[in-house]
């Protein structure tokens, strides 16, 4: 389905950067919050059925409490909230205390505003541009959370490849049978590669979170573009983990989070992976 407007393609997607400004801000705050969230259901359910007496704290949710600055504790004014403007207008710190606020916030949001400028420009008003902002907005959150936390979250990722099955019953961007390949190929491909480092080294490589992102990255993109994700996002990894290790800034024994790599290269792989894969088949003659 595609809407008509009259607007030029540069013109609608400067148009949705203030949505996608918006929606990065709101981001934030799922990076932020649903860890906290899942933290405290976690905690509360062990104090059950360890019958521990149940600890005070406070509840933390998507949409409560409200904005505030995490040094003084000042409520953050609405005018204050303004993704990427309030942070210039304000210098990077709080109005209150004065506090370094964390690049993260603008970076986020600019991420999510450039990121749906693009995907606007590039496909237009459609149900693809639709499912692939989900996919993207998706992807950000899963990033930031697995970068501060080396947690993905079953709430994000299983809808995630839900979602993807969902968009490819009518072959939104693949064939129904290939996303079903994809899903399971996706899952299985990393699952084993767990179990055979486990078995070798007795140690575990990486989580089931990344067996279930790269799971849904394969009900979006089908199977085909498996292989391409996981050779971008290994590398990428590789090349980051051995940097971190030459300048002195990461212990060698410290854990890389993967999900951020599998992110970026599924979001490589949604956009550009049928172009990347064609021109590797005819480099190579097939």
């Amino acid at each position: 389905m595609v809407l008509e407007t009259d607007l030029s393609p540069f013109a609608l997607a400067l148009a949705a950067l203030p949505f996608g400004l918006i929606v990065g801000s709101f981001l934030n705050v799922v990076i932020l919050r649903l860890p906290v969230q899942l933290k405290n259901g976690w905690r509360r359910e062990s104090e059950d059925f360890l019958g521990l007496p149940p600890q005070a704290q406070e509840p933390v949710t998507i949409a409560k409490p409200a904005s505030r600055c995490p040094s003084c504790g000042a409520a953050i004014k609405p005018w204050h909230n303004i993704p990427v403007i309030s942070y210039i207008f304000l210098g990077g710190k709080c109005s209150c205390c004065s506090q370094t606020i964390s690049l993260q916030y603008p970076m986020v949001e600019l991420l999510a505003g450039v990121a749906t400028m693009f995907i606007v420009y590039q496909f237009g008003l459609t149900a693809v541009t639709a499912y692939s902002l989900l996919f993207t907005y998706a992807l950000i959150a899963l990033t930031g959370i697995d970068f501060h936390e080396q947690l993905l979250p079953d709430q994000i990722t299983l809808p995630l490849l839900w979602l993807g099955l969902f968009a490819n019953l009518s072959g939104t961007f693949v064939p129904l049978d290939e996303a079903v390949l994809g899903a399971i190929g996706g899952y299985l491909s990393l699952w084993s590669v767990f179990w055979l480092f486990k078995l070798v080294t007795g140690k575990e490589g990486m989580g089931y979170g990344d067996f279930k992102l790269l799971a849904a990255l394969g009900a979006w993109m089908g199977w085909q573009l498996l292989p391409l994700i996981i050779i971008i996002s290994t590398f990428v990894g590789a090349l980051v983990g051995v940097v971190g290790v030459l300048v002195k800034s990461r212990q060698r024994e410290v854990p890389i989070a993967f999900g951020p790599f599998l992110a970026t290269a599924g979001w490589i792989a949604l956009i550009w992976g049928d172009k990347i894969l064609g021109s590797y088949l005819s480099a190579v003659g097939l």
